[in-house]
């Protein structure tokens, strides 16, 4: 049962804070393309729909595009905020905080990890609002991992399929990438041009080259020229805090434009409680908006919350019916938990490196990914030449012990920092998992527990992987070196897609086993986490889903 509380979060009178009160009302939406713009919007009511999206982000928004487009009627809904980049994004690195999911989460495990701006976002558009745009795909072997590389499991998919789904997101984002792509099978040119490297990218390429590996510009979800009402990039490099521009090719600029142009509603500021079922099925969703508990009654019920607050509310909404909770007959829902190796290494050039200046990574080498000799540990990692701001910067340096006098010496030198940050795969351990917890929240809700402890394949991987990035750097010139040991980045697994309900959550459909209509959109859906940012993959996954629910549709299988 839902807490009966009654929160008093938004005044009945307007306001002009998007977190306080929501903007998507009354039949419009606020425009992202101009300042204090409005779009039409379909209002549903209370009346049931084909489908209610729990989630906007890379795997719900694109999700409600696909199927508003298949001329299904579709509610996606958001707790975090409907922002307008041209107004409400600020180039200052703390007001821009309030893109991620700063909710009180409890972590734990051998080592717990930091939640936040690394991998959690907040807003309408979910983290693709905040995140570093870099557009890769999975190399072709990691979909069968386990057939083919012996490590990990198998996706219930082939790369060739997906091969066309990636080209459908690149498109849809507009990817600005490299005319050719040194690893993996052909692609197609990228949409847009590459941008031109800034000097970190320009110290990766120089040191690939001495140790004797490709390295390539970088895909990345920024324009290099001018689309629509978007302008190309103007290299103000506050990409990781929100684009003020909209430059920056997220979910909320793209997708979910396309979608309410096609007839979604999309709720802002509406926290998912429980997903309601009878006999069997999903009938709709609690969920608290405006000061109140609502309930929308739908056909068809998607959780696309991403790795945490997914199974948290398919635990949350167990039942009679479902004692352990929804989808969960194989007592798969919250394990598998997945996070990428982001660690670095940093040093000083005599060179003026000003690594803010243009989007970071702007470089990468992808030479680890798909090279297996060499290795004593499974799965592959990749490196990209980051450009942290100076906030950042001066957390990442406080890592080293410095405070102070030391601290103020240490940010001197920032414009001459320049380093190298890793992606690697970490692999799937049902130990890593995400639980609920005794305490709740502000609206009465357990709080999700995260568990999380690396494994000896991992630290093998990662020591591998400072040690060739520091060889990198030591090949140009670069001295002082440092290593930042700890950082991770992204969040996957939790409710993984397979072939047998007996060890999976979902099909590859993202179609729950165990309840014909609940559907599981996002990066929980993983089965392994590969060695790049999963963002592209979570699109292409929810394209190649809409397409089968609309064939599914057609066959009268839904």
């Amino acid at each position: 049962m839902l807490p009966q509380v009654r929160l008093t979060l938004f005044p009945k009178t307007m306001s002009d804070n998007p977190q306080e009160q929501p903007r998507a009302l009354n039949g419009r939406a606020p425009d992202v393309f101009t300042h204090d713009g409005w779009v039409p919007m379909r209002d549903y009511g209370e009346d049931a729909v084909d489908f209610v999206i729990v989630g906007t982000g890379a795997g719900g928004g694109t999700l409600a595009c696909k199927l508003a487009e298949a001329g299904f009627s579709v509610i996606a809904m958001d707790a975090g905020a409907y922002w307008r980049p041209l107004e409400d994004f600020a180039s200052d690195e703390q007001e821009q905080t309030k893109l991620y999911w700063t909710d009180d989460r409890i972590v734990d495990g051998d080592n717990p990890i930091h939640l936040g701006a690394n991998n959690s976002g907040k807003a309408v558009g979910g983290s693709t609002v905040h995140y570093m745009m870099v557009s890769l795909r999975f190399r072709p072997e990691w979909f069968k991992s386990r057939t083919k590389l012996g490590y990990g499991a198998d996706w219930p998919l082939e790369w060739r399929e997906m091969w066309r789904y990636y080209r459908e997101a690149e498109e849809a984002l507009c990817i600005s990438g490299p005319v050719r792509y040194p690893w993996g099978p052909h692609r197609p040119r990228y949409p847009y041009r590459a941008h031109p490297l800034n000097a970190p990218a320009r110290y990766l390429a120089r040191g690939a080259e001495k140790l004797g590996i490709a390295w390539s510009e970088t895909p990345i979800a920024t324009l290099s020229a001018p689309r629509g009402k978007a302008h190309p990039c103007v290299y103000r490099g506050f990409c990781a805090s929100g684009c003020t521009t909209n430059a920056k090719q997220s979910v909320l600029n793209t997708w979910l434009p396309r979608a309410l142009a096609a007839g979604a509603e999309i709720r802002d500021l509406a926290m998912a409680g429980r997903v309601e079922t009878k006999n069997g099925r999903a009938t709709g969703v609690h969920y608290f908006r405006n000061g109140q508990w609502c309930f929308q009654c739908a056909r068809n019920v998607v959780v696309a919350g991403y790795t945490i607050e997914t199974p948290r509310l398919l635990l949350n909404s167990s039942s009679s019916e479902f004692p352990d909770g929804l989808a969960n007959s194989s007592g798969m829902v919250g394990k598998n938990l997945m996070v990428h190796l982001n660690q670095s290494v940093f040093g000083y050039s005599g060179d003026e490196i000003r690594s803010y200046k243009a989007p970071p990574s702007l470089a990468l080498t992808e030479h680890w990914n798909y090279e297996d000799r060499g290795k004593d540990y499974h799965g592959g990692w990749c490196y990209m030449a980051p450009g942290p701001l100076p906030a950042d910067w001066a957390r990442t340096v406080s890592a080293k012990g410095k405070w102070g006098a030391g601290l103020l010496e240490e940010m001197s030198r920032y414009n001459h920092a320049v380093g190298l940050k890793m992606v690697g795969e970490v692999l799937p351990y049902e130990r890593n998992r995400v639980s609920l917890s005794e305490q709740t929240d502000r609206y009465g809700l357990p709080i999700a527990r995260v568990t999380f402890g690396f494994g000896d394949n991992e630290r093998a991987m990662r020591t591998h992987a400072l040690d060739f990035m520091d060889r990198a750097l030591e090949a140009v010139g670069v001295t002082e070196r440092w290593r930042n040991e700890e950082e991770t980045a992204h969040l996957m697994g939790t409710a993984r897609m397979g072939e047998d309900p007996a060890t999976s959550v979902v099909n590859a459909d993202c179609r729950s086993w165990d309840i014909p209509n609940l559907w599981v959109c996002d990066g929980s859906v993983f089965p392994t986490s590969g060695g790049v940012n999963p963002s592209l993959t979570i699109q292409a996954l929810a394209c190649r889903t809409g397409d089968r629910i609309a064939e599914l549709a057609a066959r009268g299988e839904l």
